[in-house]
Formats: C-alpha cells, structure tokens, sequence
C-alpha cells in the first residue's frame, strides 16, 4: 500500500515538472517571438552582387555594409572616376573591404565616359574621398582584368542571378550593355543609386550628381530593357540624415563605425558650410540597405525612365513617366522596365546600418 502511494505521488510529482517545463519552454517561445519581431528581416538568402562604385566615403559605407552581410555573395567590385580618380577609387573600395573582413576582388573600370570624354573627379569628401583621414592603407591591389570584362563574364556565368548595384556614374554598366546587349539582358537588376527621384537635384537644381557625371551612359542603361530599381535623393533626407549625435555612436561602436564616422569628416564640413548644420545624408549606404533589406522600402511606382543627355540647364534629369497614367500630350508607348523606390523607412535607416556593421 506504501509503495503504491509512492509510485503515485512519484507519478503526480513528474506530470507536475513537465507542466512547469512546458509553461516555461512556452514563455521562451513567447519571448524570442517578441524579441525576434523586433528584429528587422534579414536578407534574402543567396544573392550573388557585384557593385560598381566611384569609392568616396558613402561608397565606402555601402561596401561595408554589403561585405558583413551573410546571406549574399558578394561576386566582386568594379570601380570608375566620379568621386576620386581611379587608384584612389580602387584602393578606397580595397581598404573598405578589408576592414570589413571580405577579400572580394576588385576591378578597375573606367576613367573615360560612354561619349570618350575624360572623367573629371568631383568630391565633397576630401581629396582621397574618404575626409583626409589617413585610413587608407589596403594590403590588396586591384585586379588586372578589366571592370567591364568581369560584369559581362559574370553575368555569363551566372545568367539571370546577377544583381548589379551601381553606386556611382552608370558608366561601367553602359560600357558593358555597348559591349554585348544581349548578355547584359541576363543581369537579374541592376539598382542604381542615382537621380533626384521625385526631388530637387545636388548637381544642378534638377539633376543628381552621378547622373549628371555621366548622363550619356545613365541613359544608355535606362534604354536596355533590363529590370533596373532607382533609389533617388528623395529617400536620403529628413529623418534617413545621419546626425552628430549618431555619428558618434558609429565611432564609439567597433572598428568598423569609427572608420566610417572618420570617412565622412570632410562632407560634414561641406553641410554645415552650406546651411545644413548637425546632420548629413548618406545615400549609398541607403540604397544598399534597400538592396538587402526588402522591407526597408514601403512603397514603388513602376515607370518608364528617360534621361536629358542634351547640354543646357535640364541636363542630366531624369523623368519619370509613371505606368498606367494618361498623359495628355505624350504617347504612353513605354517600356516600364524602372521601379522608383518612393518610400523608405528613414527613421529606422541608422539603426539597421549600426547593427548590421557590430
């Protein structure tokens, strides 16, 4: 009789630690669901990128951003005149990936627009582009292989899968799609930071500056036929600007912030000098969070894009004709190939970035 009263509180006793482990396995559940909601997604897994760039010191923050990413891979980078010259680009996008850990290759492009013209180098962010702050000293040199060489044997390679985010002036894309069309209508998209979008101009009251460094190729590459995602000035100010306060937590963060906050010293001055004092915009490292980050945009409107290559005050703008609308005095015999990018969590930009770079 004892031993079956044992045996049954024995019984009673194990049914009672497993209703109390299943309670608290359950509040675990619960609050890595919360924890987990909180957190933004996470890139989309297995995407291979190549970004042509004209390495200044937002380039430089998009390379960073893209190389600690675990979920793509990153093919390579091809470089161009915009920002710096052309050694100063490549060893700009070398020095970046190297602090970020990556040892993707990279490529020399183009110091020649689609037209034949010399490239003039125009930047804001001191004369190495990243604010004159002695941080570059990469161990790497670039590639011999030419930048438009490897985009077309890549995308040879891998058809339909390659995404191009081009940071700078299109001029390497447009060499490229002048080289072999038909094998550049097998890049997967190609995302271009560049336009005002909807907004005002930073190169011209119409016009953005990597439009305007070379609108022959920017058109060229609007022309193609191939999907093509524009991220615009529009998304890069108000509550998307990166203030003081902000900038001294990125260098405060890790090795990685500190060298990012020190790149952007230069363009600090150049705001504040110009009327914009405590906060700056950083529109490459914005686009890149686009690319890998698909619910950072809310909002796209499909259209066609044509961009003004004629000289005069209109050049370099680029004009969106919106699918679907009627307009009254131009025909709608469109290829919608562009998505503008209308709307971006700016207030949630800084804080993707600062955790994706720890």
């Amino acid at each position: 009789m004892v031993g079956s009263m044992k045996r049954r509180a024995l019984k009673h006793g194990f049914i009672l630690v497993l209703a109390l482990a299943a309670v608290f396995l359950s509040g675990c559940r619960t609050k890595q669901a919360a924890e987990a909601s909180a957190v933004p997604d996470a890139p989309a897994p297995g995407r291979k990128l190549i970004i042509d760039t004209d390495t200044g010191a937002d380039d430089a923050s998009a390379i960073i951003l893209a190389a600690r990413s675990k979920n793509i891979e990153l093919l390579g980078v091809t470089v161009l005149v915009g920002n710096v010259d052309l050694e100063q680009s490549a060893k700009n996008a070398l020095a970046a990936l190297e602090l970020a850990g990556s040892d993707a290759r990279v490529y020399k492009g183009s110091s020649e627009n689609a037209d034949g013209r010399t490239i003039e180098a125009f930047s804001v962010f001191g004369g190495d582009g990243m604010g004159d702050a002695d941080l570059i000293h990469p161990r790497r040199s670039a590639e011999e292989k030419d930048a438009v060489e490897f985009i077309l044997e890549t995308v040879r390679q891998y058809p339909g899968e390659v995404e191009i985010v081009a940071l700078g002036p299109a001029t390497n894309v447009a060499k490229a799609i002048q080289r072999d069309p038909e094998t550049m209508k097998k890049t997967k998209m190609i995302w271009s930071m560049g336009s005002a979008g909807l907004g005002p101009g930073n190169a011209s009251p119409v016009a953005e500056f990597n439009v305007y460094a070379d609108p022959v190729a920017y058109k060229a590459m609007l022309d193609s036929g191939i999907p093509i995602t524009v991220v615009g000035l529009d998304m890069c100010g108000g509550e998307a600007q990166w203030t003081d306060e902000q900038f001294d937590e990125l260098a405060e963060a890790n090795e990685i912030g500190k060298f990012v906050a020190a790149s952007f010293g230069k363009i600090r001055e150049f705001y504040a000098a110009n009327g914009s004092v405590g906060s700056v915009m950083n529109c490459d490292a914005l686009a890149m969070t686009c690319v890998l980050f698909p619910d950072f945009i809310q909002g796209t409107i499909q259209c066609h894009g044509s961009c003004i290559t004629a000289p005069g005050e209109t050049c370099a703008q680029v004009i969106f004709y919106r699918e679907g609308f009627t307009y009254d005095a131009v025909s709608n015999d469109f290829d919608y190939n562009v998505t503008l990018v209308s709307q971006v969590k700016k207030e949630d930009y800084f804080k993707l970035y600062l955790s994706a770079i720890r």
